[in-house]
C-alpha cells in the first residue's frame, strides 16, 4: 500500500506549514482514498544538540575505557549542584563508549523520555559507577546509517552550518519527526500508487496548488527519440494479444563512470525506509525512489553485461528465467520478456520478466560503473496474469497492472539518470532512446444531463467542465454534451459513468441528496426465501448453531471415503481458484461443514451442534461453454451456450452434531451410572423432519427396503440405499436412513441422515458416534403445499387423546405404521407420538408391539365420544387392512 509523509508530499503540492498527518488523511478520505494506518515518527521525545564541556577517561575492570562527559544541553541542563551528579556548571552527565569526539564538539543527545528506533526508550540509569542522564547518539542509533561506533559530530559528520546551539530540537533538522500515512487505494486508481498521484488528490480535496517541485524544469525539454549512441529497444510484432502490444513505450538512458562505492543520499534512504524499503545501492535506490515518487517502475542494468538492442517479446515454450532473487521460473508463452541481442559467444539472454523482476545475469553489482536505465509501459493485463501465474507480486507489477502513465516514462528515466550522476559522480549520455507506439486516447461523450440522471446532483455545465478539467481532462462542448479526453494517467476513464463518478467524488459524495427507493407493494418474499428462513429458525430453536463456510473444497471427498465412482466426486474445477488447495466447488454441504466441525472440535467446542444452508454445484448434464470476448455483445447462440453450461445449484441444508448435552455430575462419574445422553442418530432424523415441517412436508426415514409381503397389501416400493454399502459414505452403512417424502403413489428421496462412519469421525477428529443429516431444500419446496406459508389458527376447543398398542410384523418400520395411522385419522389428527416398543413373551414370535399416543382436536367444536370412537375404529381397520396389524390385548 502507498505511503506518504508531509515533507515528501510538499515536493508536488503546496501543503500548509502547520498541517498534520491527520489532516492529510482527512483530506484524502474526502476524495475516496481511505486511511489505512498512521505510523509514528522514528524518534519521539527530547532529541537535542549538546556541546561537550568535559571528558573524563575511565578504565574499568572489564578492560573497557569509557568517557564520562558533561554536556551542555541548553534549557535541559541540570543547575550547578543539582541533578543525579552535581556539577560546577549547568550540564548533564552522560556515559559514552565511543571515542571519535572531543571537548567542544556539538553532538546529538537523546534525553530521558525519548524513544529511539527499535523501539528503544531512553532513561537515566547507573552504569560504570555514574548516572548516565541521557545518551550521545550515533547514526545507527537514530536510524540514519549503519555506523554504530561513530558519534554524530554536527560540524563534521553531518556538515551542518551553522552548528545548532545547545538545546536545539534536532528531530526536524534530522528529518526524524515525520509521521507516515499509509493509504488504501482502489484498483482503478493506479496513479495514486505514487506520492505525485496522492499530491494531485490532496490538491483536488483542499484546493492546494499542484506544483511538481520535485521535478526540475529542465525535464520539460523533449527527449531525443534516437541517436547513434543510444541503447535501442524494439517490440516484437508477434507479442500483440487482442490488439494490445506487449509494450507500447520503452525508454532508455545511459549513465557512465559511476563510483561503485557511492552511497545514496540520506534523504532518499529515509524516504525509502518510510515506504518500507531498505537501501541497497545508489542505482537501485534511485529507481525504487522514483517508482514511489512518480509511479513509474524503472530498472537499472549493468551496461557491461547487456548488448543493444533490448527486445520485448513473449516467452517461448519451455523457456526458463533466473530472477534477481535466485529462483528459476518455468515460463509461459504468454509471459512478456525483455531480452538483449545475441553475440557470437552466448546468444540472446532474458534480462527481465517484464514489469515484474529483473534477471540475475544483468543486475547492478558492487563493481558496476556504467548503467542503462529502462522506463517502459507494458500491457497491464499481461503483467497481471504473469504476476499471478508465478506468484510474484512485486511493487512494479502492482503499478503496471493498475495502469501507469505512458507519458511519464521519459521524465522518470531522465530524472533517474540525473540523480545517479549527481550522487554517483557519473555522466549522463546526451543520447536517449524512446520507442513509442502509444495509441491515442478516444474522447468520451458525456451528455449534459448524465450527472443528474446517475447521481441526482444538479450541477451547471460550467461546474461539470471545471471539475473535469481539474482532474486533467480536455473538455469541449458539442451538441448536447461534452467531448472529454481523459489524461494519460487515468486509463480508467473510458465511459460516461466513470466521468460522472469523478464529478460526484470531487464535488462531494456527501452532497448527493438522500432518497430512499420506493418499495414495491405486494412483492414480499419468495417461497424459497420463506422456506430458508423457516428452516433456519426451526433448527436454531432446536439447539443448533447456524454457520457459514466457503463453497470451495480440495480433498473433502477423499476424507469422507466416497467411492471412486460416486457421483458426488464429479465436482466443478475452478479455472482460477482463490487458493490452490481449494480448487473445486462442493457437491454437498457436508463437504465444507465437516471442516468447520473439525475446527471447532479441535478447539474443544463440545457438544457440536451446527447447521448450514447453502448452494451446492452439481455439474451432471452440463459442460463448460467456450469463453467469449467482451469487446462486443455475444451472439444469441453463445449466450445460450453459456447458460447451458451453468450447472445445477440447488439449495441444501446439512447439520453435524456430536458429544454429550452436558458435563456429567459427580454422582454420574460412578462406573455403574448410565452414560450421559448425547446426540444420537434419531436426533439427526428429527432435525431433518424439522426441515420438512418448515415447508409443510412430512419427511420420513427408512433404514431398509420393504419388500412386498403376502401377509399385507402390496404398496409402492420404499426408497433404499444403493447395493454397494460404500455408497452410504460418509455415514455408517448400517446406521444411515434414507429421507423421503410421499408424493402421489410413489416416494421422492430428499436426503440422508444418521450416524457418521467411524473412520470419518476419526479423520475429522469429531466426538465418537457423531451424527449428520443433509436435505435437498429445493426438492422439499417442490413438494410443499401452497398453504405452507399460511399460519394455522390455534383451536380453542379441548383435545381428545387415544392410545394404541399395535402388534405388527417385525420387518414393518415405524414410519409405515405412523403413515397408515395418520391417513386413517384424517383432518382431526393433531399429533401422533411413538412412546414404546415392546418385544417379548406377550407378543407372537417375529412380531413387536408399538405404542402410540394420538391427539385429536377440531377447530370448530368439541368432539363427542362417537366422533372419537369413529376415528379409532377407522385407524384399527386401516392397520389391519394395510399391515395385518392388531391391537394388543
Amino acid at each position: 500500500m502507498p505511503h506518504v509523509a508531509i515533507d515528501w508530499l510538499r515536493d508536488h503540492v503546496e501543503v500548509p506549514e502547520d498541517a498534520t498527518i491527520e489532516q492529510i488523511a482527512e483530506a484524502l478520505v474526502k476524495v475516496g482514498i481511505e486511511e489505512e494506518e498512521i505510523f509514528p515518527a522514528a524518534v519521539q521525545g527530547p532529541l537535542v544538540a549538546g556541546t561537550v564541556l568535559s571528558i573524563e577517561d575511565e578504565e574499568h575492570s572489564n578492560g573497557k575505557t569509557v568517557h564520562y562527559c558533561r554536556v551542555d544541553v541548553g534549557e535541559y541542563n541540570d543547575e550547578p549542584g543539582a541533578g543525579a551528579e552535581a556539577s560546577e556548571f549547568p550540564s548533564r552527565g552522560i556515559i559514552c563508549g565511543a571515542h571519535n569526539f572531543k571537548v567542544g564538539d556539538t553532538v546529538v543527545v537523546s534525553l530521558p523520555g525519548a524513544v529511539l528506533p527499535g523501539p528503544f526508550p531512553i532513561a537515566a540509569r547507573k552504569t560504570y559507577g555514574h548516572v548516565s542522564d541521557g545518551m550521545i547518539c550515533s547514526e545507527k542509533e537514530l536510524g540514519l546509517g549503519t555506523d554504530h561506533n561513530g558519534i554524530i559530530v554536527l560540524g563534521e559528520t553531518l556538515k551542518m552550518d551553522p552548528i545548532p546551539v545547545p538545546g536545539t530540537n534536532m528531530i526536524p533538522l534530522l528529518g526524524l519527526g515525520e509521521e507516515v500515512l499509509e493509504v488504501n487505494v482502489t484498483p482503478d486508481r493506479g496513479y495514486c500508487f505514487s506520492v505525485r498521484g496522492l499530491a494531485r488528490e490532496y490538491g483536488h480535496s483542499t484546493g492546494a496548488k499542484f506544483t511538481d517541485r520535485g521535478l526540475p524544469n529542465s525535464l520539460a525539454a523533449p527527449l531525443p527519440t534516437s541517436d547513434d549512441g543510444a541503447f535501442r529497444a524494439d517490440v516484437d510484432s508477434a507479442s500483440i494479444r487482442e490488439g494490445r502490444p506487449a509494450a507500447d513505450r520503452f525508454v532508455t538512458r545511459i549513465v557512465r563512470g559511476i563510483d561503485p562505492n557511492a552511497s545514496s543520499p540520506k534523504w532518499m534512504v529515509r524516504r525509502l525506509e518510510q515506504a518500507g524499503m531498505r537501501s541497497l545501492s545508489l542505482p537501485v535506490d534511485v529507481t525504487n525512489y522514483l517508482m514511489l515518487d512518480l509511479g513509474q517502475p524503472l530498472h537499472a542494468y549493468d551496461l557491461g553485461f547487456v548488448k543493444a538492442p533490448f527486445v520485448v517479446r513473449r516467452a517461448n515454450e519451455g523457456e526458463t528465467f533466473a530472477t534477481l532473487d535466485g529462483s528459476r521460473l518455468e515460463l509461459d508463452p504468454e509471459d512478456v520478456l525483455i531480452t538483449d541481442s545475441p553475440d557470437d559467444e552466448r546468444g540472446s539472454r532474458v534480462v527481465g520478466l517484464a514489469g515484474i523482476m529483473g534477471g540475475l545475469d544483468s543486475e547492478v553489482g558492487p563493481e558496476t560503473t556504467d548503467v542503462v536505465i529502462e522506463a517502459a509501459h507494458f500491457d497491464p493485463i499481461s503483467i497481471a496474469r504473469s504476476a499471478r501465474r508465478h506468484r510474484m507480486h512485486s511493487e512494479a507489477s502492482k503499478r503496471f497492472e493498475r495502469g501507469v502513465d505512458p507519458n511519464i516514462a521519459p521524465v522518470a528515466a531522465a530524472r533517474a539518470a540525473e540523480l545517479i550522476a549527481e550522487y554517483g559522480g557519473g555522466t549522463v549520455d546526451q543520447a536517449g532512446y524512446d520507442y513509442r507506439l502509444v495509441a491515442p486516447k478516444t474522447p468520451v461523450m458525456l451528455p449534459f444531463t448524465e450527472t443528474q440522471r446517475l447521481t441526482g446532483l444538479v450541477l451547471t455545465e460550467d461546474e461539470i467542465q471545471r471539475i473535469l478539467e481539474e482532474i486533467g481532462c480536455r473538455v469541449e462542448r458539442v451538441d448536447a454534451g461534452f467531448s472529454v479526453l481523459a489524461p494519460s494517467w487515468r486509463p480508467d476513464l473510458v465511459g460516461p459513468a466513470h466521468l460522472v463518478e469523478e464529478i460526484a467524488r470531487l464535488y462531494g459524495y456527501d452532497q448527493i441528496p438522500d432518497r430512499l427507493p420506493r418499495a414495491i407493494g405486494g412483492g414480499g418474499l419468495r417461497d424459497s426465501q420463506v422456506l430458508r428462513r423457516n428452516v433456519s429458525q426451526s433448527l436454531a430453536t432446536d439447539g443448533l448453531v447456524e454457520v457459514k463456510s466457503y463453497p470451495f473444497i480440495s480433498n473433502a471427498h477423499d476424507r469422507q471415503q466416497l467411492p471412486e465412482d460416486d457421483q458426488r466426486r464429479h465436482a466443478i474445477r475452478l479455472r482460477n481458484p482463490l487458493a490452490d488447495d481449494a480448487g473445486a466447488l462442493r457437491t454437498s454441504i457436508l463437504d465444507s461443514l465437516l471442516e468447520i466441525a473439525e475446527r471447532n472440535a479441535a478447539r474443544g467446542v463440545t457438544p457440536l451442534a451446527m447447521f448450514e444452508l447453502g448452494q451446492v454445484a452439481l455439474p451432471a448434464g452440463t459442460r463448460p461453454a467456450e469463453i467469449v470476448g467482451v469487446s462486443e455483445r455475444p451472439a444469441d447462440e453463445e449466450i445460450a451456450a453459456l447458460f447451458a453450461g451453468v450447472p445445477s445449484q440447488p439449495w441444501h441444508v446439512a447439520g453435524v452434531m456430536g458429544g454429550v448435552f452436558a458435563p456429567r455430575s459427580g454422582a454420574e462419574l460412578d462406573d455403574a451410572a448410565p452414560a450421559q445422553p448425547g446426540w444420537q442418530w434419531s436426533d439427526a432424523i428429527e432435525a431433518a423432519r424439522l426441515v420438512g415441517a418448515a415447508g409443510g412436508v412430512r419427511i420420513e426415514a427408512t433404514r431398509s427396503w420393504l419388500p412386498d409381503s403376502p401377509e399385507r397389501k402390496p404398496g409402492p416400493p420404499m426408497p433404499k440405499l444403493l447395493e454397494n454399502p460404500e455408497s452410504a459414505a460418509p455415514w455408517h452403512p448400517a446406521r444411515v436412513a434414507t429421507l423421503f417424502v410421499r408424493a402421489g403413489k410413489g416416494y421422492v428421496e430428499v436426503g440422508r441422515s444418521g450416524e457418521l462412519h467411524p473412520a470419518v469421525v476419526e479423520e475429522y477428529g469429531l466426538p465418537a458416534r457423531s451424527v449428520a443429516f443433509e436435505v435437498d431444500m429445493d426438492a422439499v419446496l417442490s413438494l410443499a403445499p401452497k398453504s405452507f406459508l399460511k399460519v394455522k389458527p390455534i383451536s380453542a376447543f379441548p383435545a381428545a387423546k387415544e392410545d394404541f398398542a399395535v402388534v405388527v410384523a417385525e420387518d414393518v418400520p415405524e414410519s409405515e405404521i405412523a403413515s397408515v395411522m395418520r391417513r386413517a385419522a384424517g383432518p382431526l389428527l393433531e399429533s401422533l407420538t411413538l412412546f414404546d416398543i415392546y418385544r417379548g413373551s406377550q407378543v407372537p414370535e417375529g412380531h413387536k408391539s408399538v405404542a402410540y399416543a394420538m391427539t385429536l382436536r377440531s377447530g370448530s367444536k368439541t368432539l363427542d365420544a362417537s366422533e372419537v370412537e369413529s376415528v379409532r375404529a377407522e385407524v384399527v381397520r386401516a392397520l389391519d387392512k394395510r399391515l395385518k396389524a392388531t391391537l394388543r390385548g
